[in-house]
């Protein structure tokens, strides 16, 4: 008859009670949770060092500085920048009662929705969505000529669109048969916008060319056979699915447009102002007019700007989310 084998005893140093499988794992604790990567605290402070570092030199300190400056009367030389005088807001308010300021924010309203809410979100979803079924050779074709406008340095962009909108021999003209127009100087706002569009346009594309490749396809499918036609699936199907990628793409494009220096190099903001938008007016007083002081104070204002259309723009993000839960 067979007999029970006796237990196994535990060796030394080992715990003689058989592990509970059944038990939790031991709870972690608090600065094990701050510690996923395990690195410790002085190692992970080293990686993230000279990110650190560089934002604080590149934003934080130009950020202050700016601030700082636009408290000041300061100018590039003279008395103004030997001793600058403390006039606490009074670049502000001049700032605010400015005429020029007031044009040129309007100027700047009208580049960055004409240009980017409008131009470049409505090109850029009309390309990919276009992209989609376009020919195998047609596709790298397009994308490489819509990205050379993106990449391509400003200078050289706005050369080529000189080339082309010259009065004397410029290209638009020979192929409109109108010697002698000058775009520039007839419709300077138009031809700027025009001109953002071309050449921003490709990230919008990109954008959205990622976002269509999220909606399913038994989704076209099922319009489709419903007899959905193709504007009747972009509406119904399509645009509900990418519209947090549209608030996305018109967040990012609205405050780079808001920001943009470029339409300087085509127009130098003029004929008298005409196109002379914030960034170009800021250049103009602090650099071109030597007023670092109220320059500065103009730059805070444009990113207070900023921040109010960014925060605008995460609320209605965060409102489509909740709606969407």
């Amino acid at each position: 008859m067979p007999t029970a084998s006796p237990a196994a005893e535990p060796r030394p140093g080992t715990d003689a009670r058989p592990p509970d499988v059944g038990a939790p794992a031991p709870a972690r604790t608090a600065r094990q949770d701050q510690d996923v990567a395990g690195l410790g605290r002085g190692r992970a402070l080293g990686f993230v060092a000279p990110a650190l570092v560089v934002i604080g030199i590149f934003l934080v300190f130009p950020a202050i500085w700016t601030i700082y400056l636009g408290l000041l009367d300061y100018s590039l030389s003279g008395s103004g920048a030997k001793e600058p005088v403390f006039v606490g807001l009074g670049n502000y308010v001049e700032a605010l009662g400015d005429p020029g300021f007031h044009r040129s924010l309007y100027l700047t309203l009208l580049y960055v929705g004409g240009s980017a809410v409008i131009g470049q979100n409505i090109l850029g979803f009309l390309l990919a969505w276009y992209l989609r079924s376009a020919h195998r050779f047609v596709r790298p074709a397009l994308t490489i000529l819509v990205l050379l406008a993106w990449i391509l340095p400003g200078s050289v962009v706005a050369f080529l669109w000189q080339a082309l909108l010259d009065r004397r021999a410029g290209t638009l003209n020979a192929i409109l048969d109108t010697s002698g127009q000058a775009w520039v100087l007839d419709h300077p706002m138009l031809v700027i916008v025009i001109f953002n569009i071309w050449r921003g346009a490709a990230f919008s594309m990109l954008l959205y060319s990622a976002a269509l490749n999220t909606v399913p396809r038994s989704h076209l499918e099922v319009a489709r056979m419903s007899g959905a036609r193709g504007w009747q699936q972009l509406r119904d199907v399509v645009l509900p699915t990418v519209k947090r990628h549209v608030l996305t793409n018109t967040l990012l494009i609205t405050l780079w447009t808001f920001n943009d220096f470029s339409p300087y190099l085509l127009t130098g903001g003029g004929p008298n102002g005409a196109s002379e938008i914030l960034p170009v007016y800021i250049y103009r007083e602090a650099i071109i007019g030597g007023d670092l002081g109220y320059g500065s104070a103009i730059s805070l204002l444009l990113l207070l700007a900023n921040l109010v259309i960014a925060v605008f723009y995460l609320r209605v993000l965060r409102t489509k989310k909740e709606d969407a839960a």
